[in-house]
């Protein structure tokens, strides 16, 4: 009678240590917010594992999970107000709302927040982060052009993603509409670009107007800025397209994806992580959720 028990014991342990061992194969799971964009340059619908490749250091993961994103957004959307964008701030009063409009939808009690600041002279808060329509539209009917007053676009990436980071939410954007007028921010690109990584923000950039000789550190750091964080880098040279552009802006960022990996366990980040879409012509960008730092583990006696 005693062997068909021990038979069974045995049955029982061999499956914990497959059990064991599938989980150490499987490594961490970890989660990116994907964008991904059809041959047409619309939001693609009914994304699933199959669609996306996920690749850190070029060694490709599997991709376990795709849903939609539905967690709470905040955003912080930068405009500028230098005198540059003097020949635009209508065309900014009109986008701004309809960008407004779709990233708050039309469920009133919905979670996304915007925040409102203009870059002229210095970033100035004309909105703090919220859902209030009223109180958005007000602060779009502040925007005015600032005379002699020049573009401190680097500088509110600083400030604004210094503010995101204490804020702690998991999904964070930033959009900046601004003229290709003078930057006068004294901020080098290698410092905004580790402001902006740290705070974990998606960076996407509109600009409008002729393109100008603008700065070294502006340049890299919206061209790498948005391609780093998952964002894209559009130039309009008709103002009038802006509104059209800032609703696909909107668009692309409420119709995310939430995706998640297997990644292999270990102690050393990768130091690149890239999303792409399997079809012809599709794009995909994303940015992968900071992850916690680990500690080492500790013995019996909490050493």
């Amino acid at each position: 009678m005693r062997r068909p028990l021990r038979a069974a014991t045995v049955f029982v342990v061999s499956a914990g240590l497959v059990g064991a061992v599938a989980l150490r194969a499987q490594g961490r799971q970890r989660t990116m917010y994907v964008s991904v964009l059809d041959a047409k340059g619309a939001s693609a619908e009914n994304i699933g594992p199959n669609d996306l490749v996920i690749r850190e250091d070029n060694v490709a993961r599997e991709v376990l999970r795709v849903s939609p994103a539905t967690d709470p957004i905040q955003i912080a959307l930068l405009v500028d107000t230098s005198q540059a964008a003097q020949s635009f701030i209508r065309d900014y009063r009109q986008a701004v709302p309809a960008f407004i409009d779709v990233v708050l939808g039309e469920d009133t009690s919905g979670d996304n927040q915007v925040a409102l600041i203009g870059i002229g002279e210095r970033p100035t808060i004309l909105a703090d982060y919220t859902s209030d329509r009223a109180q958005l539209t007000a602060s779009v009917n502040r925007l005015f052009a600032i005379p002699q007053a020049g573009t401190y676009l680097l500088d509110a990436i600083m400030e604004v993603g210094q503010g995101l980071q204490k804020r702690g939410a998991e999904r964070s954007v930033m959009v900046a509409v601004t003229s290709e007028g003078p930057e006068l921010s004294n901020r080098g690109y290698r410092q905004v670009l580790e402001r902006l990584k740290a705070s974990g923000a998606t960076l996407h950039v509109v600009t409008v107007g002729t393109p100008a000789n603008m700065t070294q550190d502006r340049v890299l750091t919206l061209s790498l800025g948005t391609k780093d964080s998952g964002g894209r880098y559009d130039t309009l040279l008709i103002p009038s397209a802006l509104t059209t552009r800032l609703k696909d802006v909107a668009r692309e960022i409420i119709g995310q994806y939430r995706v998640t990996y297997a990644r292999p366990d270990s102690l050393i980040p990768p130091e690149k992580i890239e999303v792409s879409a399997r079809r012809e012509g599709w794009t995909a960008r994303g940015i992968s959720v900071p992850e916690a730092p680990r500690t080492a583990p500790q013995d019996r006696r909490g050493r």
